[in-house]
């Protein structure tokens, strides 16, 4: 992207509804100013004269249609140009899963090697720690008192809870660098522009910490008030406070998450501050939270599907491979997966990952896109960006061949 306003610079772009104060193509650029005033019976040189019909009426503006001219009323609007993955207008559901798909199929020699780079570094890391650091979990009592079954129960989840916690770690940095690449990658395809991997990295690398502290910033944020809603029911030693708590808690959480869904292509595209991109991402979800939240589950459930179906035969695959596992699933026991299990597993991670992780930072790019085409119109900016006929050349200071 860019550094003009309509880019790094919210400020001359406000969300609050009072528009980007740039004038569209077609409106006259002395509209606002004291020369628009003119009367009915002369009015000033270049401005449309609208034209009446025999018994007086307006007769509505001629476009071009098929078949030739087309009236208000008896066709649709002019397409929207479109110089990249999406067209220039405010954007559908589909028109922005469409994008992230075609963003994927037009640049995937670079989404793929950022995807797969990554995706590979985390699945040996994640390999190696489950294989040497991670302790087994404790062994079941098949006779076990039902104070001992309840105990038991309890050390198995903490020990999962244990467990898993590397692998969320490795999968929170490697998201980190992917949605930093990706970031990149899309804002420039929107313009229609390539990009290599050495540009998105050049690019990216001087917010890598700033994305690291506002992923964490947010992820502190939701788990903290699952936290205080479930500590109640944790002091008083009550399982219905507890789960009312954590329920309560849990529905925060979300709606933290949906209102700080679009902080990192803000703090990634406008070059803000962390408190900055989340006070931004605020304001952008105003008024369009349940869409938002709608968009965001229906890519989260997608993705899942997708990594489901690729899963599950690596899954049954690495189980046939690694007789251990097998036998230990069989037996009821807890399965000693080895390494034929972990690596077969582990490719099958990278190809869901492949294919997953840009389209949910595609989806979280062109909603932020979208949000600022509705309430800035940032489409005129995108435009100029891009060099299309009639929209102006591109204000001064402009860098456009950053994209």
């Amino acid at each position: 992207m860019n550094d003009t306003p309509g880019w790094a610079s919210p400020g001359s772009a406000p969300s609050d509804g009072q528009g980007s104060g740039a004038p569209r193509p077609d409106e006259p650029a002395d509209a606002a100013g004291p020369a628009s005033k003119w009367s009915e019976q002369q009015p000033p040189a270049g401005r449309w004269t609208p034209p009446t019909a025999p018994g007086g009426a307006p007769v509505p503006p001629a476009r071009p249609g098929w078949g030739g001219p087309v009236r208000d009323g008896w066709g649709g609007p002019p397409p929207a140009a479109k110089p990249g993955v999406i067209p220039l207008r405010p954007l559908g559901v589909g028109e922005i899963l469409d994008g992230a798909v075609s963003t994927l199929r037009a640049h995937w020699r670079t989404v793929l090697g950022i995807t797969i780079t990554f995706s590979v570094i985390s699945q040996i890391a994640d390999i190696l720690i489950q294989r040497y650091l991670v302790p087994p979990p404790p062994a079941a009592n098949p006779d076990a008192t039902p104070e001992e079954a309840i105990r038991q129960v309890v050390e198995s989840t903490q020990s999962s809870m244990i467990a898993a916690l590397p692998a969320v770690a490795i999968a929170l940095i490697a998201t980190l660098f992917i949605t930093a690449l990706l970031t990149i990658v899309i804002s420039r395809s929107v313009l229609g522009r390539q990009v290599n991997l050495s540009e998105a990295w050049s690019e990216a690398r001087p917010r890598l910490l700033h994305l690291l502290g506002l992923t964490v910033l947010i992820v502190l944020m939701c788990a903290g008030v699952i936290v205080v809603g479930v500590l109640p029911g944790v002091l008083f030693d009550s399982a219905a406070l507890r789960i009312l708590g954590g329920f309560a808690g849990v529905l925060v959480a979300v709606w933290l998450w949906v209102r700080y869904a679009l902080s990192s292509p803000a703090l990634m595209l406008e070059r803000q501050s962390i408190a900055q991109s989340l006070r931004r991402s605020a304001k952008l979800v105003r008024g369009a939270w349940w869409r938002t939240f709608g968009i965001l589950v229906l890519v989260l459930v997608i993705t899942s599907i997708v990594s489901m179906i690729i899963a599950v035969p690596f899954s049954l695959l690495a189980l046939i491979a690694d007789s251990g596992g097998l036998s230990g699933l069989l037996s009821g026991d807890n399965p000693a997966f080895g390494w034929p299990f972990l690596i077969i597993t582990g490719i099958g991670a990278v190809i869901a990952s492949s294919i997953t992780y840009p389209i949910s930072a595609g989806v979280t790019v062109l909603l932020y896109v979208d949000q600022r085409i509705r309430r800035e119109a940032l489409d005129l900016e995108l435009a100029r960006a891009a060099g299309i006929p009639g929209y102006g050349p591109p204000a001064p200071g402009d860098d456009t061949s950053r994209g």
